[in-house]
């Protein structure tokens, strides 16, 4: 951990208004949100761009670890759980990591990319990818396309059975 936190990372963290801790936080956060590391720089931006802009995280995986890591599925009732790392109720980040982010999470912190990207969603291919946009509008479109692709597959499989 030391040795990773170059003058250079530093630097690259200040940028982002991190210290390198809060940088492991929020690399922590990316780290739970997929396992394709190419889309780490993407989320980085969108969790930026949001704590940037002073908005709520709003990051399932916290709300993961708020449950030691053992539900299937977030539901709305569970974004109600009374604890610091609950970014659905608490502004900022939460009070440390949530996992041991890797270097690629951790560059991807550094180097964030996405633009002005402030959403994004599960991609109804079922690739494990996700579906990023910059407005919420965009963002409702996305999520009831996966919603849409999500009842149909339910559907096939339950008429296979």
């Amino acid at each position: 951990y030391d040795e990773f936190w170059t003058p250079e990372r530093v630097r690259l963290a200040g940028a982002q208004g991190l210290t390198p801790m809060e940088a492991s936080v929020m690399a922590s956060i990316v780290c739970g949100e997929t396992l394709k590391d190419f889309e780490f720089p993407l989320i980085a931006g969108v969790y930026l761009n949001r704590l940037h802009r002073g908005m709520k995280l709003q990051a399932d995986p916290t709300i993961a670890f708020c449950y030691d890591y053992t539900l299937n599925r977030i539901l709305k009732n569970h974004l109600k759980v009374e604890s610091p790392y609950n970014t659905y109720m608490n502004y900022g980040l939460p009070p440390a990591p949530i996992c041991v982010p890797g270097k690629d999470a951790m560059n991807a912190v550094l180097n964030p990319q996405g633009g002005n990207d402030l959403f994004f969603c599960a991609s109804p291919d079922f690739n494990g990818t996700h579906t990023f946009a910059a407005t919420y509008s965009e963002h409702l479109r996305n999520a009831r396309a996966f919603q849409r692709a999500l009842t149909a597959k339910l559907k096939a499989n339950a008429e296979k059975k």
